[in-house]
């Protein structure tokens, strides 16, 4: 009998042990809006749709204590349309993030898809956080293989010293003879200090590939800066892009009717308000695009939105946003993984985190 008791107790604490030294978590979004587009010329179109505010996900994550300070840890997000049930980023099961690293003293190392830091620092600032209708990504330079993600990628997060912190990555083009071809190489630096915080972000793409040499880099630079002045907060930031995918169109199908060009230079700059208050939050942008290319096609956009907070996990939200496209440009209102099909856009949704 004393000896069961012993295994018993021996077994349970094994149990604890481990259950203290690593964890799993389950979660996930849902992100359900119905969305009027208009401005093309297929005409209006209004349509229930998932991932406006945010792209529909489940995640799972967890973290292994190994000891002496240092954690390994993994993440596999998948995203889907909560409208129709299917994959999202063109069905890849695991597409808006899947990577495994560690973590210690000297910060943390991730190997797989992952977003860019240049990308990061524009959701920072944008008061929309890179969704709603009134998505920056309508405008900004993009980054990554699509948009915001890079496959293959090596990043290395640094600990925050004195208030700074980094992010690098490299992820290579896997061409075989030709190591430069399709790498990626990027980072951002962070500094805060009180309300105010600050970041700065790079990218470089080789848009060579196996067989197509010669092309020019896509290189992109970001500053942004957020100031939270206790009952609201002031969002800005300043894009530099220059080389062939430096902008990504996000609709290429010639929404308006004509050749849609994406610019190869060109300066965008925001400037964004966010309100809360109680459980209310106001959000407005406005997004100038300069396009510095001989086609001269300049756009700019404007967006309000509101949030309802209804829990901890859902929100109600409202959402308008206008595009005015110059000399032929073809930008197109989306939202978080929507490209829309027109210059205007509004949106009601409903979105709940678990």
């Amino acid at each position: 009998m004393k000896k069961k008791l012993i295994v018993s107790a021996l077994l349970a604490g094994a149990s604890q042990l481990a259950s203290a030294q690593s964890s799993v978590t389950i979660y996930g979004m849902i992100d359900m809006a119905v969305v009027r587009e208009s401005g093309g010329t297929a005409g209006p179109m209004t349509k229930v749709t998932s991932g406006t505010t945010g792209g529909s996900r489940l995640g799972f994550k967890g973290t292994e204590d190994l000891g002496n300070g240092l954690k390994a840890l993994f993440l596999l997000e998948n995203g889907f349309q909560g409208d129709t049930g299917t994959a999202g980023q063109g069905g890849l099961i695991f597409g808006r993030q899947v990577y495994v690293g560690l973590q210690g003293g000297f910060g943390t190392v991730l190997v797989g898809r992952q977003y860019t830091p240049h990308y990061l620092v524009q959701v920072f600032a944008d008061p929309f956080g890179s969704g709603w209708v009134g998505d920056t990504k309508n405008l900004l330079g993009t980054t990554g293989n699509s948009f915001s993600r890079m496959d293959n990628t090596v990043k290395y997060q640094s600990p925050v010293v004195s208030g700074f912190s980094a992010e690098l990555v490299a992820a290579p083009g896997e061409v075989s003879g030709d190591s430069a071809s399709g790498r990626q190489l990027g980072g951002s630096l962070a500094w805060a200090s009180g309300p105010l915080q600050v970041r700065a972000g790079y990218h470089n793409r080789n848009n060579n590939t196996a067989t197509v040499t010669g092309t020019e880099n896509a290189k992109n630079w970001v500053l942004a800066a957020v100031y939270d002045f206790g009952k609201f907060r002031l969002h800005g930031l300043y894009d530099w892009n220059r080389g062939l995918n430096s902008s990504v169109l996000r609709n290429t199908a010639n929404p308006y009717g004509r050749p849609a060009i994406a610019s190869t230079d060109s300066r965008d700059a925001m400037v964004g308000l966010s309100v809360p208050f109680g459980v209310h939050a106001l959000l407005a942008s406005y997004v100038y695009k300069d396009d510095r290319t001989a086609f001269n096609q300049d756009a700019s956009q404007i967006a309000i939105g509101y949030r309802y907070t209804l829990s901890k996990r859902t929100d109600f939200n409202i959402a308008y946003a206008k595009i005015d496209n110059r000399r032929g440009a073809s930008y197109t209102v989306g939202s978080a993984i929507e490209s829309g099909t027109g210059d205007r856009a509004a949106m009601v949704g409903v979105r709940h985190a678990f």
